[in-house]
């Protein structure tokens, strides 16, 4: 008979990789989906349906996983992951399903995207308790590295399905997760169960859960609505409702751990800050996402705005293309993950991570020498570095992390570690972007002038047309991402909006110019350049701090009567947090 731990891990595996396919299947096939809802998502009016779409999923997520993890330290996990898998695959059968088109399907498509946020809150946060809970001290790394693997094979395996499918029907991408989640749920309702120890009596917290909900939701929104343009800005941050949100969601974060402190039973435990294993090991994750998340978003636009036009690939055929070229740094992860883990287990996680995070850090200084006309093995190589200084320390991080808990915290402590990722990420998203959109927006005029003259644009229409890249550097970013011409987009928006100046532009010597693959790249590269460059300083320096955090000696004591069976600690003894 197979040993639980392994239908455990196969289980949650399952469910990372689903919900991961998820995440990429939906980025390229994007131009498809607002296609087949007829609604052109580079308007002014339809813009923030964009982001929804992009960053809704991760929104509801992250200010979910703590509580969902709350709830299934006292419920039991595995009936709480099994109606995650349920909620996920309720969510992909409505998507392949969506009634309308125009705003009103763009709508259903954020809702039901939202019901799939809410079923990955419950599978991420659970997974690592699962695995936790099922596996000994003394495997916990290997099994969470192999967990971690399912979750990159999975990104790059949604971008392939995804240009597969998209073309022939949007639809069907949504229609693949429908049985793989139907699978999942038959098979965690029939073999899962719960080795925690749950309290006969509990409380739902919920003042504590309205404030970090409601605070981070808020925060999460407003960084949202910063990436939009406002009043002539290319970006939002100085709208009132996005400062409002930023301001009440911090307070409502801050008034968080003072709610916690004086209620009977809080949703999170904040003494396990105290423990410096679970502190300092979520101090390292967070850095580790607040220098990659961002980072990662760039280098895909430097592919799909820059470097592959230049090198002969259309607009429309970018995304996947730039996903495959994307493909060392999984393999980098692929290579490392597991190996991590293994060693972790038995020479202990503070080094492993350590390095992990050197080599992310010498990775990202690397980037910054390469330029926009870079040699392709260079190149990869140095996404291979990166990918696998992630491998070497994600999987140890997190067995640190988690060895630190008790049993009976652990789904809440998943929850916390999950969401301070996931809140790294989105910061860094907000952070890098708003560093590139601002350096673009001031060094773009004279670059771009120059190139619109060389095109012999009249010069009625060159002042318009620079000035419009200038102001909506955000829209001209995110067309280049989804696979559009981005001066195509931008003439045909200035167009709409002035038609009598624009007449018969299609046809005219210059607009062919100017559409071709190479005078965007050319015309945005320099100034897009100094500003990557600067996130790569950025990201190094927050991965060295990450190292230095993850490299602090912790003094603890091994837990003593732990099976090699199984290691359930006693209630409230957490297992080796070093191991």
């Amino acid at each position: 008979m197979v040993q639980y731990k392994w239908v455990a891990l196969s289980n949650t595996t399952i469910g990372v990789f689903m919900a991961s396919v998820n995440g990429t299947i939906i980025l390229i096939s994007l131009p498809d989906i607002f296609n087949g809802i007829n609604l052109n998502p580079f308007q002014a009016s339809n813009f923030a349906y964009l982001l929804w779409v992009l960053m809704g999923y991760n929104i509801v997520t992250a200010t979910l996983l703590v509580t969902s993890g709350r709830l299934s330290d006292f419920y039991g996990r595995a009936k709480l992951f099994n109606l995650g898998f349920a909620t996920f695959t309720l969510g992909s059968l409505l998507l392949f399903l969506l009634p309308s088109t125009g705003t009103a399907g763009a709508m259903e498509l954020i809702v039901f995207r939202l019901v799939q946020g809410v079923g990955g809150a419950f599978l991420f946060s659970n997974s690592a308790a699962i695995i936790t809970d099922a596996f000994p001290v003394e495997e916990r790394g290997k099994a969470l590295g192999l967990n971690q693997i399912a979750f990159l094979g999975g990104s790059f395996i949604g971008l392939v399905i995804g240009g597969l499918l998209a073309p022939f029907n949007w639809r069907y991408i949504f229609l693949v997760s429908v049985p793989v989640g139907a699978l999942g749920s038959i098979w965690s309702l029939l073999k899962l169960r719960d080795l925690s120890l749950k309290k006969e009596k509990h409380r739902i917290d919920l003042p504590g859960n309205l404030s970090f909900a409601g605070g981070l939701t808020l925060i999460l929104i407003g960084v949202t609505y910063g990436l939009l343009g406002y009043k002539g800005q290319p970006m939002g941050w100085a709208n009132p409702l996005v400062i409002l949100a930023l301001t009440v969601g911090s307070a409502l974060l801050i008034a968080f751990p003072f709610i916690e402190s004086h209620v009977k039973e809080p949703m999170f435990h904040l003494r396990l800050f105290r423990n410096r294993a679970f502190g300092l090991g979520n101090l390292a994750g967070f850095l580790a996402s607040l220098a990659r998340g961002g980072v990662m978003l760039m280098l895909i636009i430097l592919l799909q705005g820059i470097w592959l036009p230049l090198h002969n690939y259309s607009y429309s055929s970018t995304p996947f293309w730039a996903g495959v070229f994307m493909l060392p740094m999984s393999v980098g992860f692929i290579v490392t993950g597991p190996l991590s883990g293994w060693l972790s287990d038995r020479f202990g996680a503070r080094w492993l991570a350590t390095l992990g995070m050197i080599m992310s850090g010498v990775a990202f200084l690397l980037l910054s020498f390469i330029g926009y006309q870079f040699d392709y093995l260079t190149f990869g190589l140095v996404l291979f570095l990166m990918g696998c200084g992630s491998g070497m320390f994600t999987a140890p991080n997190t067995a640190l992390i988690m060895n630190a808990v008790p049993p009976e915290e652990r789904g809440a402590a998943s929850g916390m570690r999950a969401t301070i990722v996931n809140a790294g990420q989105t910061v860094s998203l907000g952070l890098f972007f708003t560093i590139v959109i601002v350096a673009l927006s001031g060094g773009l005029s004279l670059s771009v002038a120059s190139s619109l003259a060389s095109a012999h644009v009249p010069n009625s229409l060159a002042p318009v047309i620079g000035g419009g890249l200038g102001s909506e550097p955000t829209v001209a970013l995110f067309s280049a991402f989804l696979g559009k011409d981005p001066m195509s987009v931008l003439i045909q928006g200035l167009a709409a909006y002035d038609p009598a100046q624009f007449s018969g532009y299609s046809s005219t010597g210059w607009y062919q110019t100017v559409t071709s693959h190479y005078w965007f790249p050319n015309a945005i590269a320099p100034a897009f350049m100094g500003a990557l460059d600067l996130t790569f300083y950025m990201g190094a320096v927050v991965s060295f701090i990450a190292a230095f955090f993850s490299a602090i000696k912790i003094e603890t004591g091994r837990l003593k009567g732990a099976s090699a069976a199984g290691s359930r600690s006693k209630p409230g003894i957490p297992d080796d947090p070093e191991k």
